[in-house]
């Protein structure tokens, strides 16, 4: 096949020189060009059919033409060109040494953000100082300090927890600490010390006894006091029921005492024992304690008679128990007592007490003193009056 006239191969036709350049559009890459393939030899010979005349006609080469390139242009010209803005129209990432210093100059791949402003506006950017070794080091150090600083910040943020613990650590041992501190001051100061001892609840023993008897703890620090040696001395005081020791700070001790109350009286050799519940003298004397029953049981103070007629007289009301002369118990269930003007009161056991003494005060209102000689009151669910 022939070619055209004024087609040259390396022109356009009716060119005689040097062919123009492609539009960059059109242009295809160079990599695309060098990849293309020769045309295959089955394309351009054609095989007779079978049963022909066996012979092979040869079509003619494809002409080749060789494309002429353009120089090149730099990566910014050809990226502006495919998208059709100016290389100052495209947006560039900073370099690397710009985000490491901070810097907002020009870098290598393009110019800044301000140097773009001032260009779109019509103005000169401004100039960049040259770069000196001393303006170097000081961008050095600013970014060494800034990179600790972002160190320390993610070291404080990272060790967050780790470190409320400790804090929770070193406010409770700290806590302990002080606790401790607290007591041994308190157990060994002289501040504490022992200086004052007061004494109440006594009507018949001497508070002033009390006192001098516990005043070998005077000087002891208050938590030191020897409660044992305490309880050794004040056993001494047959009057003393029970009693309560109470520290008050800094230097005072209380003691708060519960004195034996007298029930009755017993009759002994020398005269009369004044005796409380528990059968414990408290007074002794020739004559009879006024105000006081005489109570007479087999077994003395520490048989079950005697018990039974001590529980028989705390339940009466006052105004009988003023009225009673004395109680007899022979046996426990076997209580009887007798009032000032003569008249006998059957008890019996000490069993449903509070109920006989209602059921008696009733029958004292109705048949008074005087007018009976017995109260029996052993069943008080069926009293008899004799």
């Amino acid at each position: 096949m022939k070619r055209p006239p004024g087609i040259t191969p390396a022109g356009r036709p009716g060119a005689g020189g040097p062919p123009e350049p492609e539009p960059a559009s059109t242009r295809k890459p160079r990599a695309a060009a060098s990849r293309r393939q020769p045309a295959s030899p089955t394309a351009a010979t054609r095989t007779a059919a079978p049963g022909g005349t066996g012979r092979s006609r040869a079509e003619p080469d494809a002409t080749t033409e060789p494309i002429a390139l353009p120089p090149l242009a730099p990566a910014g010209t050809q990226s502006g060109s495919a998208t059709g803005s100016t290389p100052s129209d495209a947006p560039t990432a900073p370099s690397a040494w710009a985000r490491l210093t901070g810097s907002r100059a020009a870098g290598p791949s393009g110019p800044s953000s301000d140097s773009v402003a001032a260009t779109d506006a019509g103005a000169d950017p401004p100039a960049e100082p040259p770069l000196t070794p001393r303006s170097a080091r000081a961008r050095l150090r600013a970014a060494r300090r800034a990179r600790k600083q972002y160190e320390r910040s993610e070291v404080r943020r990272f060790t967050s927890r780790s470190r409320r613990r400790r804090n929770l650590w070193i406010a409770a041992a700290g806590t302990v600490a002080a606790l401790v501190a607290f007591v041994l001051v308190g157990v060994f100061s002289p501040l504490m010390a022992l200086r004052t001892i007061e004494v109440t609840g006594t009507n018949r023993i001497p508070a002033a006894d009390v006192v001098q008897a516990l005043d070998g703890q005077l000087g002891t620090p208050l938590p030191l006091v020897d409660l044992a040696e305490v309880k050794r001395e004040l056993s001494e005081f047959t009057l003393i029921r029970s009693y309560v020791t109470e520290s008050r700070p800094p230097d005072t001790l209380v003691v708060r005492i519960i004195e034996r109350e007298p029930v009755g009286a017993i009759a002994s050799a020398t005269g009369f024992d004044l005796v409380d519940a528990a059968g414990v003298v408290i007074q002794s004397g020739a004559d009879r304690p006024a105000g006081y029953p005489i109570i007479t049981a087999t077994g003395g103070a520490s048989g079950a008679g005697f018990q039974a007629a001590v529980a028989v007289v705390w339940a009466l009301p006052e105004g009988i128990r003023s009225q009673l002369d004395s109680v007899a118990a022979a046996t426990k269930d076997d209580v009887t007592l007798t009032l000032t003007g003569g008249a006998r009161v059957v008890w019996g056991n000490a069993e449903r007490s509070e109920y006989k003494a209602v059921v008696l005060s009733a029958l004292i209102v109705s048949h008074p003193v005087g007018s009976v000689t017995e109260y029996d009151v052993s069943s008080p669910d069926s009293a008899v009056v004799r």
